[in-house]
């Protein structure tokens, strides 16, 4: 970004983006876009100029305009907007055809047909499991005193809940966690051990889908499976595609949400000291309030996923040309002070709350109430069970992974010595 000459009412220099030290803390550059540049065009580090939406009432009107395409195939320069799998050629084809990908009438078919075998109640159903895996990952390092809660509880946790939600079954599930752990390191460009996890992860979804088709069971593959549409069943590609990024939007979301979430109570003690107090008192109120000030507040996902304009469209005063890419920084509009009172300021009560953290419109996360499941089951039993953690690092000396579209800790170490059962 250009700078601007010092001078009597000018406002003070635009910040670099994309940066070690943004990725840090983006939230002072994305105050400055808010005032001076709510809509503006910039080079991301893969070299494709793309336009940036900040404010909340610009980019809630992005979300859902139908004229902003998630197909890739709107947009010139198709191979920077292949999303996370970086797996050339036919393969990586079939797994872009997911509802982060695609428009209605296709987007329609598929959502209906997920959102069969994605219901509330299998989501209710699936609480006491979630509830047995976060109290084993802190079985497993309780006597310790101490812990990296990405690598020893945030990643873990989310992984073994949306595999046992997926079907595959408990003995192959750390292969699982292994290719998911390539893919989170290490980002998703075309470097080998990330475009070999994918492509075994890929191989592994099309022969459980083969296996469930002869002898299905009461889990999400088999649900896909069965659900039709009309008569029209699933394609064996499209359930394959909607298993991998069910399980890849499903665990990396909330392996920041639960890390950022715990982060953000270890920076505020006053309010992790209100909610471990309403904890105690076997209260949930402030607990379900809280989640979602949490997603607002520092959200896992700090970009909505790629789209592109398929007509000419004004966007805050910008004219976004046909085939532009555009990205709705939903961490800039969850601080915009035209909708959220003293937006940088965490308060797990905050009422009026209605984030864009899982998105809005059509494209809404399907997952939501399994994340939100998932982060306040770790966010309670972590408060309960060890209720005096303490962050073991000083917080400038924590990393984050860098990233357009998911933002989270890298680690983050804590100490406790208490312990409940």
């Amino acid at each position: 970004m250009t700078g601007h000459h010092a001078g009597a009412g000018a406002p003070p220099p635009a910040p670099e983006l994309f940066t070690w030290e943004f990725a840090t803390d983006p939230y002072p550059a994305y105050a400055w876009l808010r005032e001076h540049a709510p809509v503006h065009r910039t080079r991301l580090p893969s070299g494709v100029d793309a336009w940036l939406v900040t404010r909340y009432a610009d980019a809630r009107r992005a979300l859902a305009d139908p004229r902003l395409s998630k197909n890739p195939v709107h947009h010139a320069e198709q191979p920077h907007a292949k999303g996370k799998t970086g797996i050339p050629g036919e393969r990586g084809a079939e797994l872009m055809t997911h509802l982060l990908n695609i428009d209605p009438p296709d987007h329609t078919r598929l959502r209906r047909l997920v959102s069969q075998a994605f219901t509330p109640r299998r989501v209710a159903e699936f609480a006491p499991r979630v509830q047995e895996l976060t109290d084993g990952l802190i079985d497993a390092f309780a006597a310790k005193g101490e812990a990296d809660l990405i690598h020893d509880f945030a990643f873990p946790l989310p992984i073994y809940a949306i595999c046992d939600l997926l079907g595959v079954p408990r003995e192959d599930q750390d292969d699982f966690r292994d290719w998911a752990g390539m893919m989170i390191r290490h980002g998703g460009g075309p470097r080998g051990g990330v475009a070999r996890s994918v492509k075994k992860m890929r191989g592994y979804l099309a022969e459980l889908i083969h296996r469930k088709r002869d002898d299905p069971g009461d889990d999400l593959i088999s649900g896909l499976i069965r659900a039709s549409d009309h008569g029209e069943h699933l394609t064996e590609n499209e359930a394959a595609a909607m298993a991998f990024i069910l399980l890849f939007a499903g665990f990396e979301t909330t392996v920041n949400l639960v890390g950022n979430g715990t982060y953000a109570l270890l920076r505020n003690p006053d309010q992790r000291a209100r909610l471990q107090r309403s904890l105690d008192a076997g209260e949930s109120a402030l607990l379900a309030t809280g989640i979602e000030e949490l997603l607002r507040h520092d959200g896992p996902v700090e970009m909505a996923t790629w789209r592109y304009a398929t007509e000419p469209v004004e966007l805050g005063g910008q004219s976004v040309a046909v085939g532009d890419p555009v990205l709705v920084v939903l961490a800039a509009a969850d601080r915009d002070p035209e909708r959220f009172a003293d937006p940088d300021r965490l308060d797990l009560s905050r009422g009026d709350n209605k984030h864009l953290g899982y998105g809005h419109g059509i494209h809404y996360c399907l997952g939501a109430p399994l994340a939100r499941l998932e982060g306040q089951t770790a966010l309670r039993t972590l408060l309960t069970r060890l209720p005096d953690l303490r962050l073991a690092a000083d917080p400038s000396d924590l990393r984050w992974r860098g990233g357009l579209i998911m933002r989270g800790l890298r680690t983050l170490p804590v100490q406790f010595t208490a312990v409940r059962d």
